[in-house]
């Protein structure tokens, strides 16, 4: 058995896949930000579908329950595939941008995260169009997907933000541990636990509560444009300040101060 490597180690892996992030081409930044948003979206429906199997038998807490189960195959299927999601691009490329001290290297990163936001968008809401539809789903999936909405739209702002504090957190850390591993295996259980984790909350991952409530929009009428946009604002404000506040620059920080104590000695 091997152990988990230092801070500073995964640190710099996570340099070199930033490296590789802030350089791809736009083309492949759209692609693989896309690919990312039409992925999630099977979690989404899987997690519509269980609750629809579960609830009228086993109740709502159970139906959750399953439903978040289901929910992280979609998380697998962005890590494992290799794709993009939003949040998911806070911890690699700032670790990249911080050691280049450049202007330049910032002016990338805003540039990857705004592509790769907006076609995780474009990516789910046209999967989202195709599970809409009636009888692409099993019966009584649209109403547990057109639930789980309005649930997301209830909340107060605040709660929206910090629900989406949380949230960012989660996947930035999920970036950061996926570094301190090296099997595919281990990278599956790590995707599917946060997944998981992310869904039970619920916690307001900008992608993924912003589709939800696309789902809302055109499956009834209880749920809003007004809604998706107000969650894109305070969802995204929220994982900006999780993901990168409270967990890329502590652990920039941490990696720092032991690649100074390592000098030192």
């Amino acid at each position: 058995m091997t152990t988990a490597p230092a801070p500073r180690d995964i640190y710099e892996r996570a340099k070199r896949e930033g490296e590789r992030r802030l350089s791809m081409p736009l083309l492949e930044k759209a692609s693989t930000g896309f690919i990312a948003g039409v992925t999630i979206v099977f979690g989404i429906v899987a997690l519509g579908m269980a609750r629809e199997l579960v609830e009228p038998e086993l109740g709502p807490g159970v139906g959750k329950l399953v439903g978040a189960l289901a929910f992280g195959i979609g998380l697998i299927f962005v890590v494992i595939g290799r794709s993009e999601l939003f949040t998911e691009n806070f911890f690699d490329p700032v670790a990249t941008a911080i050691d280049r001290r450049r202007a330049s290297a910032w002016t990338q990163l805003g540039t990857l995260w705004i592509v790769v936001l907006l076609l995780n968008l474009v990516g789910g809401a046209i999967m989202a169009v195709v599970f809409t539809v009636e009888g692409t789903l099993p019966a009584g999936a649209h109403h547990s997907l057109e639930e789980v909405a309005k649930d997301i739209a209830s909340k107060s702002s605040l709660a929206t933000f910090t629900r989406g504090v949380a949230a960012g957190t989660l996947l930035t850390l999920l970036s950061y541990l996926l570094h301190a591993v090296n099997s595919a295996t281990s990278r599956i259980i790590l995707a599917y636990v946060v997944g998981f984790f992310l869904a039970l909350g619920p916690f307001d991952h900008v992608v993924v509560s912003v589709l939800h409530l696309v789902f809302g929009v055109w499956l009834g009428d209880a749920v809003t444009y007004f809604d998706v946009g107000s969650n894109l604002l305070l969802a995204g404000a929220g994982n900006l300040a999780g993901g990168l506040l409270l967990m890329t620059l502590t652990h920039a920080v941490q990696a720092k101060g032991a690649r100074r104590s390592h000098n030192a000695q």
